[in-house]
């Protein structure tokens, strides 16, 4: 087990700067998830961490030693990528035993070192196996096993699920969290995918455009976002987003048509907010239920135990994720209701939380 500390660390591909001074603190045995869309720039800080990319400015220090003049080899981390890449023509046993054979391991002590990785992965029947011979979580599992064999101190995770059809990837993300809790390391995990990061993370980094945005427990992260993209990029369906005015009395949305009874601190008359509020927050009514929002269905998707109704509320796009029985079909008119408990508040112009507002009358729906 080893601790990680990321002090200020660029990554500059000529004039343009991708990563722009990150400040990270992984604790020894942590599993943390770097989540972010394409072009974030989290496996680049992956491969600075893992030494396969030099660092432009900054410092990595692993267990408090500063890595950034050491080679890959002599950081103590093993890296799982995307790509297997298992050698084609070499057995199970063979590409799990490599690094030990190039390091002049005697064939005992290797051989009794790949019996027990293998044990750990369930690979034992498959030892005498091609790769050609394996399924793609199978095949997974062996970069895996090649990995833990030389007993890392960090194990980092570049998108290792994304070729997985859907069930391999539920399937591996169980192996992979059983395998960190067994072999207590640190972890640092890369995806674009929020239910990988949700499901597999003790801590969430959330990253756009180079920087990182929020860093806290999944928990902390879905709850509480800390800016507008984290809401919008971490839920499935994203958090709703409506524009809002500050005035005198409050806040009004969609045009002034509603006002939302909140005291506000710090903001002046007439600037621009976004509120926020959970598909699963909302509640669908009948229309013409009082104090509910009419609404216009525009698609339903039926998910078995629930559905998500997408509908139209005063010219913006709006998601519900529901059990409930009201009757819906598209081109008709529901009515919405949630707490202001629930709501989210956002600068439209940086995009950062606000927490200047709260509810000055207890929560009556709207």
């Amino acid at each position: 087990m080893a601790s990680i500390t990321i002090r200020g660390v660029k990554k500059n591909y000529a004039r343009t700067q991708v990563v722009h001074g990150v400040d990270l603190d992984f604790a020894s045995g942590e599993f943390v998830v770097i989540l972010g869309p394409s072009g974030c720039g989290k496996s680049t800080l992956l491969r600075m961490i893992a030494g396969l990319e030099e660092i432009s400015d900054g410092t990595i220090a692993i267990d408090g030693t500063v890595v950034n003049k050491l080679e890959p080899r002599e950081r103590g981390c093993a890296m799982v990528f995307q790509n297997y890449a298992l050698y084609p023509h070499m057995s199970v046993a063979q590409n799990i035993g490599y690094s030990l054979k190039v390091a002049g391991v005697p064939s005992a002590e290797r051989a009794h070192r790949i019996q027990a990785v293998a044990r750990v992965l369930e690979l034992e029947h498959l030892l005498d196996r091609k790769p050609m011979a394996l399924s793609g979580g199978q095949r997974q599992r062996v970069a895996m096993g090649r990995a833990m064999i030389r007993e890392p101190k960090v194990f980092l995770f570049d998108e290792p699920l994304s070729n997985l059809d859907a069930k391999l990837r539920v399937q591996m993300r169980s192996e992979i969290r059983k395998l960190h809790r067994r072999l207590n390391a640190t972890s640092v995990f890369v995806t674009h995918d929020q239910v990988e990061a949700m499901t597999l993370a003790d801590r969430l980094v959330v990253m756009n455009a180079g920087r990182v945005e929020q860093v806290g427990t999944p928990a902390e992260v879905y709850s509480r976002p800390a800016s507008r993209f984290v809401a919008t990029f971490v839920g499935a369906p994203a958090m709703n987003m409506l524009e809002g005015t500050v005035t005198l009395d409050g806040l009004a949305l969609l045009g002034g048509s509603r006002k939302l009874n909140v005291s506000r601190t710090g903001l002046p008359v007439g600037a621009r907010v976004a509120v926020g509020i959970r598909p699963e927050a909302v509640r669908m009514v009948a229309p013409g239920t009082p104090g509910a929002l009419a609404a216009a269905v525009d698609l339903i998707e039926e998910l078995g135990a629930g559905r998500v109704v997408y509908v139209d509320l005063a010219g913006a796009p709006f998601s519900i994720v529901t059990s409930e029985t009201v009757h819906t079909e598209p081109g008709s008119t529901v009515g919405l209701q949630f707490a202001e408990s629930d709501l989210h508040f956002f600068s439209s112009e940086t995009g950062s939380r606000l927490d200047v507002f709260k509810a000055s009358v207890p929560e009556p729906a709207l």
